[in-house]
């Protein structure tokens, strides 16, 4: 099983202004986080892309060239690409570069996102949602099997038989489905035989389970292997040495984070009772000890027969110290010892 963290990367703001500010201090402490994530042994190291001033990562892939430099063996993935608002040329051009430059260690997590801001920023009608993104992987998936291919849609220009480089080293390059829960984006990464992340970020993550049936039946009645894809778990987590320390570290910049999205959505703002179910034995926050987070991580594999797991442990900001501690638990204790228990049960069946 592999296991990594992702990070939207939070902003320090002006209080006076709301702009961002100390970016240069916000990037220093993104590749310290990726060198140690690297360094103790985590398999994936994700950036999100967003268009707003609380989230300093609008171009992933140059971020995780910057990241590329200084790690050696860490996968490094977006989490995710708003493919619907972006041009699949620049994508795979984007992300075959950043492979080269980091010896064959590019993904790319494509999605349509959860915030809007893109959509309006580059010209793309919200109305056009959905048929967006299902033209944009056909392309970007087009061009993945082909360095000079042949397309037409609805909304890009066509290609016809225009080169597209520089090509990855990988082949193919990596590209997963992201999906917060909708069944059709399920069941289109299926179809089409592509590794699947789901993220859960509220709820029992065992009500997610029929998006996994789905997921494999999709696949199945498309002529795959069911057996042979990826399924991949994304969610909140943060880990301390004690189940107090880590709940002190992590509640109020989450429940902030929380409230401040809710606002923009219409949710009520997050309560504490909420937050401590989430925590409990069959909710989907993963804060607490390194033994707390590898009993549930045993169990989401119980329920969905994951290969991946992805903790988002910055959810509004905290100290710099607490989230590398955070990071080299998930890396040196829960990591190995839920590999451990796995082949353990593998070897037992």
């Amino acid at each position: 099983m592999e296991f990594g963290v992702y990070t939207f990367v939070e902003t320090r703001r002006d209080p006076a202004t709301g702009e961002p500010t100390g970016l240069d201090g916000t990037f220093a402490d993104l590749m310290e986080q990726m060198e140690l994530a690297d360094r103790v042994g985590l398999d994936v190291f994700g950036l999100g892309e967003h268009h707003r001033p609380d989230y300093a990562v609008s171009a992933p892939a140059v971020a995780l060239a910057a990241g590329a430099a200084r790690t050696k063996r860490i996968r490094l993935t977006s989490a995710v690409t708003v493919l619907s608002s972006d041009d699949p040329v620049r994508v795979y051009q984007q992300f075959a570069t950043l492979d080269c430059l980091s010896g064959g260690r590019a993904e790319i997590m494509a999605g349509r996102g959860s915030f809007i801001e893109s959509f309006p920023l580059f010209g793309y009608d919200l109305d056009d949602y959905d048929a967006l993104f299902a033209e944009k992987l056909d392309l970007l998936l087009a061009i993945r099997a082909n360095s000079h291919p042949i397309w037409r849609g609805q909304h890009r220009p066509p290609l016809n038989g225009q080169g597209v480089y520089p090509r990855a080293l990988q082949d193919p390059l990596p590209v997963w489905i992201a999906s917060g829960g909708t069944p059709q984006s399920v069941a289109r990464a299926g179809a089409l035989g592509l590794p699947l992340a789901i993220a859960i970020i509220g709820g029992e993550p065992a009500r997610f389970a029929p998006l996994a049936k789905l997921y494999r039946e999709a696949a199945r009645r498309a002529g795959g292997a069911p057996e042979s894809l990826a399924l991949g778990i994304n969610g909140h987590g943060f880990l301390a040495d004690t189940a107090d320390a880590a709940v002190d570290a992590f509640f109020e910049p989450y429940a902030e984070v929380m409230s401040r999205i809710g606002r923009e959505r219409g949710w009520p703002p997050l309560s504490r009772a909420q937050f401590d179910t989430g925590r409990g034995p069959r909710g989907h926050l993963m804060v607490g000890t390194p033994g707390d987070a590898i009993a549930k991580i045993l169990g989401l594999h119980n329920v969905f027969g994951c290969q991946r797991y992805l903790m988002q442990m910055a959810v509004g900001a905290r100290p710099q110290g607490a989230i590398l501690r955070s990071i080299e638990l998930l890396g040196t204790v829960v990591a190995p010892a839920v590999r451990a228990e796995l082949a353990k049960r593998k070897a037992v069946a």
